[in-house]
């Protein structure tokens, strides 16, 4: 189990590297190359191909650096799964209090996914560390900026789907608290070194973005 909290890998870098689609065999030099370039938090979808496997395999070559974890997590039983190989934190599309809650009552971080205001409240209800604002493409900076006029700021809230480098900026500055990276970062059977550009175009923007929100 990583020795580093969500809220101590968020400070450090706050994205989430999303490996839809990855394989068992490629999850372990695909993450060292994310590491390398500064990521914290990795997270496998379930609907990936031997999604269990994989985060097993993360779970034992990184278990003590990295928060590893599950995406697309929909019911108890899934998140049983994660937490029998290892894995700390469970992310969902969607907010289900049972999973949120059974997430929490076995020590896991839990971040699910939200597109309301009603939805975000719920989630937060149930305990939820973080919250994602998905689809953040679709809703943009400017829905989100009224959304966080009333949400709570001690809950970070991650926009997650079509995030891009020049979009960044414009999420931080109404006070988006990091970024979930799936197709932008991480497409099925893209080479190491792909995932190497795209990570350090992602960390530069960040960085970027969080420098000109803080000066």
């Amino acid at each position: 189990m990583s020795s580093m909290t969500l809220q101590a890998a968020m400070n450090a870098l706050p994205l989430v590297a999303i490996l839809r689609g990855i394989t068992p065999d490629e999850v372990v030099s695909v993450a060292t190359a994310l590491k390398a370039e500064g990521f914290n938090i990795i997270e496998v979808p379930l609907n990936s191909p031997q999604p269990i496997e994989s985060i097993r395999r993360l779970v034992e070559a990184f278990g003590d650096e990295l928060i590893i974890g599950a995406g697309t997590v929909l019911s108890c039983a899934q998140v049983d799964e994660v937490h029998a190989v290892g894995g700390q934190i469970i992310i969902s599309p969607n907010v289900n209090p049972d999973v949120i809650r059974h997430s929490k009552a076995k020590g896991l971080y839990s971040v699910p996914g939200f597109y309301t205001v009603s939805e975000a409240f719920s989630a937060i209800e149930a305990g939820a560390d973080g919250i994602k604002l998905f689809p953040a493409d679709t809703l943009g900076a400017a829905g989100l900026k009224g959304m966080m006029a009333v949400l709570p700021k001690d809950v970070p809230v991650l926009p997650v789907g079509g995030v891009s480098n020049e979009t960044m900026s414009g999420f931080v500055d109404v006070g988006a608290g990091g970024f979930g990276l799936g197709s932008g970062l991480y497409k099925a059977g893209m080479s190491v070194e792909q995932v190497t550009e795209n990570a350090k175009g992602y960390v530069r923007a960040c960085r970027a973005a969080l420098a000109k929100n803080e000066a």
